[in-house]
């Protein structure tokens, strides 16, 4: 099914059973960068949270009120501050009286060609979770739920995932996709951080990945071993361009990417930018002005 068909079929608004404990309400925001839409999680039976309120939008709002009638809303868990995951919760708690809980406030100007949403600028927690953190929601006999922050810099530097201790699933937010690599794009994209977090994950038992965007993960160290492996042969090309000389990001753009769209390559530039101020971290590259050579 091509991506117009996809979107044509999206079951947006409605409230889809993906596992004893959990929902999904898929907003009507797809694009590049979105794929079909922000998936927002609900999880429990009764006493609920919602994971990734999503974009303002009203018709997106109205749907998760109609999944959650008759329930209360007690917390909402936010991934990351992109304007597609973390807005509507300032309306959401103001209908629900929830907590907002999660990730730290993040507000950057933007710096180059956008590879993924805006920072939300509303965003303002009522309780930053670190590391570890559990949050627990009631009791599996009525419903309830538990869920750990796990922080997972490196899309963004203030990204956590959610792990639903109950059904050993983890919610990765921008973190693992369902439909494509995540963005790392600086200056608060971090690729040394994305690796690290993503050998976090490696280190874990989690049986199902639930991503904001793209379907359920149910391989999900086989996509990490996966995504660890791409971005090490990104790496490479990169090593093995510089090896004929020193080059400027696009020209290593147009040769690393040049089966794609060119409208797409300033976006793919700010990906090699990561990998690029990763090597020079490392010692593996220099940089004269925007010009980049291998090190001596």
């Amino acid at each position: 099914m091509d991506i117009k068909a996809a979107i044509a079929a999206a079951p947006y608004g409605a409230s889809e059973r993906v596992s004893p404990l959990i929902r999904r309400v898929l907003a009507r925001n797809p694009s590049p960068f979105t794929y079909l839409g922000t998936g927002t999680y609900i999880v429990g039976n009764g006493k609920v949270a919602v994971i990734d309120p999503g974009p303002d939008e009203d018709e997106h709002l109205e749907a998760i009120l109609a999944a959650t009638a008759g329930e209360a809303i007690s917390h909402l868990f936010v991934t990351h501050t992109h304007r597609d995951h973390s807005p509507l919760a300032v309306r959401l708690k103001a209908l629900s009286g929830a907590e907002v809980v999660g990730c730290a406030p993040l507000v950057l100007e933007d710096d180059g060609p956008r590879t993924d949403a805006a920072f939300d600028s509303t965003y303002t927690p009522d309780r930053v979770l670190a590391h570890g953190e559990v949050v627990p929601g009631g009791t599996w006999a009525d419903g309830g739920w538990t869920l750990e922050a796990v922080h997972t810099p490196g899309h963004t530097s203030n990204h956590l995932c959610f792990a639903l201790h109950e059904e050993k699933a983890l919610f990765t937010g921008d973190h693992v996709m369902g439909w494509s690599t995540s963005v790392v794009t600086p200056p608060d994209g971090d690729m040394r951080a994305y690796m690290d977090s993503l050998k976090l994950l490696m280190d874990r038992d989690d049986a199902v990945y639930y991503p904001t965007h793209g379907e359920p993960v149910k391989e999900p160290r086989r996509l990490v071993r996966g995504y660890i492996a791409h971005r090490r042969q990104r790496e490479g090309q990169i090593l093995r361009l510089l090896e004929d000389g020193p080059k400027a990001i696009p020209a290593l753009v147009a040769a690393m990417y040049a089966a794609i769209d060119p409208r797409l390559h300033p976006a793919a530039g700010r990906s090699v930018l990561a990998h690029l101020i990763d090597l020079r971290e490392r010692g593996m590259v220099s940089a004269d002005g925007d010009v980049w050579e291998k090190a001596a």
